[in-house]
């Protein structure tokens, strides 16, 4: 995989996962990594007989985060559309560096603040491997042949432990729930995630393969999600808060207005270490910490401007994965056929607001229950044939025989 300034194949970004209910606070389950399924009833305990299991009231979803999760995937679609603007735009360089400091990063808090529970219990790890495992088969193939034929490329490989363009979130979110286990018994989570981070962006050996370095210098972020409780969202809720994030916002976009000339955007990709970026180690160290710390304030700003209660797009939050993971072939294509190129006038103000609002219309479609059901098979497959049948499985057939 190759690492240029601006990676028109490689960077991407992101959406969460699995959800479980909370003290405090009744959370769906939803079995994606970013936004996605209609949350499902909880399977039924050995000995629990089916009509007391259908009389137990359905988890309901909580309007908070599937809000957070599809604003989040809109602006994920839109920082995408600006990329090939940046070149000719300091504005659009400004906003994209801006909205590149958080977007990702609020995924994955929200992503580790729904794995919480993650244990390796049966049930938890088939949902791994048919949520996240599967979906990044399928679409690593998918945008591999997508690319020989958009291309003109037939010599591009298909190989799993390269992920391509948006499949890295998926390897990254596997690796980061088998490890929940461990954080939750060592003494300060955080810091190490922050010190091991620090370590991968002074490695430049650690590689390509399964695009580690992203799984390891964002990691902090889901290991913060990891130990975040109900209590923190309502704090940045706060009316106070919501309007000290304004000025906090502008300041940010003023400071990515100067930063744009005098810095390259491939440190919010996190993908590269300080060495392949022509730096002194030590500058990779700064840099962390630096925009571990924007990150943190700029993604409380966000979450304190998400609505609290049901909208009319609360339910494409059940469906961002779709959104993030369809939009890839629209975003790359434009790209591979030219199309920034040959229409200047994308280049101008208006253009540049068209290209805005087409790719958030877009994610917006691609989000959609019947764009869900229709690739539910590759996103959300159930593989029954592929595991054995646990024990809460055999009670509930016994109670549906009997």
């Amino acid at each position: 995989m190759t690492n240029s300034v601006h990676p028109h194949g490689r960077h991407r970004a992101p959406l969460p996962p699995a959800q479980v209910p909370t003290a405090g606070v009744t959370i769906p389950r939803a079995h994606h990594p970013t936004p996605q399924a209609a949350p499902t009833a909880p399977p039924t305990p050995v000995g629990r007989s089916t009509a007391q299991s259908a009389s137990k009231p359905a988890k309901q979803r909580d309007a908070f985060f599937d809000n957070a999760k599809y604003l989040a995937i809109v602006l994920v679609a839109m920082a995408h559309a600006w990329e090939p603007l940046t070149d000719h735009s300091r504005a659009a360089e400004a906003l994209y560096m801006t909205v590149y400091t958080f977007h990702m990063p609020a995924f994955i808090v929200i992503s580790g603040y729904f794995s919480r529970s993650f244990d390796m219990r049966p049930d938890r790890l088939k949902r791994l491997v048919t949520g996240v495992a599967v979906p990044y088969v399928i679409f690593e193939v998918a945008y591999s042949l997508f690319k020989r034929w958009a291309d003109d490329d037939p010599g591009h490989p298909i190989s799993l432990l390269d992920p391509w363009y948006l499949t890295w979130f998926l390897v990254a979110l596997f690796v980061w729930r088998l490890t929940v286990p461990l954080w939750k018994i060592v003494r300060w989570p955080v810091p190490l995630a922050l010190a091991i981070a620090m370590l991968a962006v002074i490695s430049p050996d650690i590689g390509d393969d399964l695009d580690l370095q992203r799984v390891l210098q964002f990691m902090p972020f889901f290991v913060l999600g990891l130990f975040m409780k109900p209590e923190y969202f309502q704090l940045v809720r706060r009316r106070e808060v919501r309007i000290l994030s304004v000025p906090v916002f502008a300041a940010a976009v003023l400071l990515a207005y100067w930063a744009a000339p005098r810095m390259t955007s491939v440190w919010f990709y996190r993908r590269d270490s300080s060495q392949e970026l022509g730096v002194p180690w030590w500058v990779g160290i700064v840099m962390t910490l630096a925009l571990f710390g924007c990150s943190v304030v700029l993604t409380a700003c966000f979450f304190a401007w998400v609505p609290r209660r049901k909208m009319w797009f609360t339910i494409l939050g059940a469906g961002t994965l779709y959104g993030y993971l369809l939009h890839g072939f629209l975003a790359k294509g434009s790209r591979f056929w030219g199309w920034f190129e040959e229409y200047e006038w994308l280049h101008k103000p208006l253009g540049e607001i068209f290209v805005t609002v087409v790719a958030a219309s877009v994610v917006t479609l691609l989000c959609t229950p019947p764009v869900q059901r229709m690739f539910r098979f590759a996103m959300e497959p159930k593989m029954e044939w592929a595991f054995k049948r646990d024990a809460a499985q055999l009670a509930r057939e016994r109670g549906r025989s009997g």
